[in-house]
Protein backbone atom coordinates (compact mmCIF):
# COMPACT_ATOMS: atom_id res chain seq x y z
CA UNK A 1 0.00 0.00 0.00
CA UNK A 2 1.06 3.64 -1.06
CA UNK A 3 2.24 6.27 1.52
CA UNK A 4 0.73 9.44 1.61
CA UNK A 5 3.41 11.22 0.59
CA UNK A 6 4.02 8.97 -2.86
CA UNK A 7 0.65 9.02 -3.53
CA UNK A 8 0.76 13.20 -3.42
CA UNK A 9 3.90 12.98 -5.75
CA UNK A 10 2.43 10.62 -8.34
CA UNK A 11 -0.49 13.28 -8.42
CA UNK A 12 1.95 16.34 -8.47
CA UNK A 13 3.98 14.69 -11.56
CA UNK A 14 0.76 13.82 -13.56
CA UNK A 15 -0.85 17.32 -12.98
CA UNK A 16 3.03 18.52 -14.52
CA UNK A 17 2.47 15.94 -17.26
CA UNK A 18 -0.90 17.35 -18.26
CA UNK A 19 0.22 20.91 -17.98
CA UNK A 20 4.02 20.22 -19.77
CA UNK A 21 1.27 19.00 -22.55
CA UNK A 22 -0.45 22.12 -23.14
CA UNK A 23 2.68 24.40 -23.17
CA UNK A 24 4.21 22.32 -25.67
CA UNK A 25 0.98 21.49 -28.03
CA UNK A 26 0.46 25.95 -27.64
CA UNK A 27 4.31 26.00 -28.67
CA UNK A 28 3.48 23.48 -31.60
CA UNK A 29 6.21 21.45 -30.58
CA UNK A 30 5.31 18.29 -32.31
CA UNK A 31 8.14 15.77 -31.20
CA UNK A 32 8.00 17.34 -27.65
CA UNK A 33 4.19 16.44 -27.18
CA UNK A 34 4.78 13.22 -29.04
CA UNK A 35 7.34 12.07 -26.63
CA UNK A 36 4.61 12.76 -23.65
CA UNK A 37 2.41 9.55 -25.01
CA UNK A 38 3.88 5.59 -24.75
CA UNK A 39 4.45 3.51 -27.60
CA UNK A 40 1.28 2.59 -28.53
CA UNK A 41 -0.93 4.91 -26.84
CA UNK A 42 -4.57 6.08 -27.83
CA UNK A 43 -5.49 9.67 -28.13
CA UNK A 44 -8.84 11.02 -29.14
CA UNK A 45 -9.31 14.83 -29.70
CA UNK A 46 -12.33 16.72 -27.84
CA UNK A 47 -13.37 17.91 -31.45
CA UNK A 48 -14.00 14.05 -32.28
CA UNK A 49 -12.40 12.33 -35.25
CA UNK A 50 -11.02 7.94 -35.31
CA UNK A 51 -8.75 7.45 -32.43
CA UNK A 52 -4.95 7.90 -33.34
CA UNK A 53 -3.13 4.90 -32.08
CA UNK A 54 0.72 4.57 -31.40
CA UNK A 55 3.14 7.61 -31.01
CA UNK A 56 4.57 7.39 -34.28
CA UNK A 57 0.95 8.04 -36.03
CA UNK A 58 -0.03 11.11 -32.94
CA UNK A 59 3.00 12.59 -33.93
CA UNK A 60 2.12 12.64 -37.48
CA UNK A 61 -1.85 13.94 -37.14
CA UNK A 62 -0.41 17.00 -35.15
CA UNK A 63 2.30 17.70 -38.03
CA UNK A 64 -0.54 17.14 -40.81
CA UNK A 65 -2.71 19.94 -38.73
CA UNK A 66 -2.87 23.43 -40.04
CA UNK A 67 -0.56 25.16 -38.09
CA UNK A 68 -2.83 28.14 -35.86
CA UNK A 69 -2.48 30.39 -33.38
CA UNK A 70 -3.71 28.81 -29.63
CA UNK A 71 -3.88 28.93 -26.34
CA UNK A 72 -4.92 25.95 -23.92
CA UNK A 73 -5.94 26.62 -20.49
CA UNK A 74 -6.32 23.43 -18.14
CA UNK A 75 -8.19 23.81 -14.81
CA UNK A 76 -9.59 21.33 -12.16
CA UNK A 77 -7.26 18.40 -12.49
CA UNK A 78 -8.05 15.08 -10.42
CA UNK A 79 -5.70 12.90 -10.36
CA UNK A 80 -6.67 9.22 -9.04
CA UNK A 81 -3.94 7.20 -8.21
CA UNK A 82 -4.27 3.25 -9.28
CA UNK A 83 -1.09 2.14 -8.07
CA UNK A 84 2.31 3.12 -8.19
CA UNK A 85 3.08 3.01 -11.75
CA UNK A 86 -0.60 3.51 -13.06
CA UNK A 87 -3.56 6.69 -12.60
CA UNK A 88 -6.11 8.10 -14.28
CA UNK A 89 -6.50 12.20 -14.41
CA UNK A 90 -9.61 14.31 -15.40
CA UNK A 91 -9.33 18.11 -16.52
CA UNK A 92 -10.99 20.82 -18.08
CA UNK A 93 -10.04 22.54 -21.22
CA UNK A 94 -10.76 26.10 -22.73
CA UNK A 95 -9.03 25.91 -26.12
CA UNK A 96 -8.54 29.86 -27.70
CA UNK A 97 -7.52 29.89 -31.07
CA UNK A 98 -7.49 31.92 -34.05
CA UNK A 99 -5.41 32.54 -37.21
CA UNK A 100 -1.51 32.89 -37.22
CA UNK A 101 -0.65 36.48 -37.36
CA UNK A 102 2.35 37.89 -39.03
CA UNK A 103 6.08 38.12 -36.99
CA UNK A 104 5.29 40.95 -33.79
CA UNK A 105 0.89 41.09 -33.91
CA UNK A 106 -1.49 39.65 -32.28
CA UNK A 107 -3.68 37.12 -33.72
CA UNK A 108 -7.54 37.34 -34.14
CA UNK A 109 -9.20 34.96 -32.06
CA UNK A 110 -11.68 32.65 -34.10
CA UNK A 111 -15.32 33.40 -33.39
CA UNK A 112 -16.01 29.75 -32.24
CA UNK A 113 -13.44 30.42 -29.64
CA UNK A 114 -13.50 29.64 -26.63
CA UNK A 115 -13.88 25.58 -27.10
CA UNK A 116 -14.47 24.08 -23.63
CA UNK A 117 -14.09 20.54 -23.08
CA UNK A 118 -12.09 18.25 -20.80
CA UNK A 119 -9.62 15.31 -21.01
CA UNK A 120 -9.48 11.51 -19.77
CA UNK A 121 -6.39 10.19 -19.56
CA UNK A 122 -4.42 7.06 -18.58
CA UNK A 123 -1.04 7.99 -17.38
CA UNK A 124 1.43 5.35 -16.57
CA UNK A 125 4.86 5.33 -15.56
CA UNK A 126 7.87 4.39 -18.16
CA UNK A 127 11.21 4.15 -18.13
CA UNK A 128 11.21 7.76 -19.79
CA UNK A 129 8.79 8.92 -16.95
CA UNK A 130 5.02 9.46 -16.46
CA UNK A 131 3.55 9.21 -19.79
CA UNK A 132 -0.20 9.13 -21.62
CA UNK A 133 -1.42 5.56 -22.31
CA UNK A 134 -4.80 6.69 -23.33
CA UNK A 135 -6.02 10.63 -23.76
CA UNK A 136 -9.89 10.96 -24.93
CA UNK A 137 -11.00 14.01 -25.31
CA UNK A 138 -14.52 15.38 -25.38
CA UNK A 139 -16.55 19.21 -25.87
CA UNK A 140 -19.11 20.28 -23.42
CA UNK A 141 -20.98 23.25 -25.68
CA UNK A 142 -21.28 23.28 -29.56
CA UNK A 143 -18.29 25.54 -31.03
Amino acid sequence: MMDLDERLSIEAQCIRLVNHYANLNDAQDWDAVARLYTEDARFMRPSGGDPVIGREAILESFKARKPRAQRHVIANTVVDVEGPATARAFSAILLFQGEVAPEGELPEMSANSPLVGWFRDRIVLTPEGWRFAERVGGLDFKP
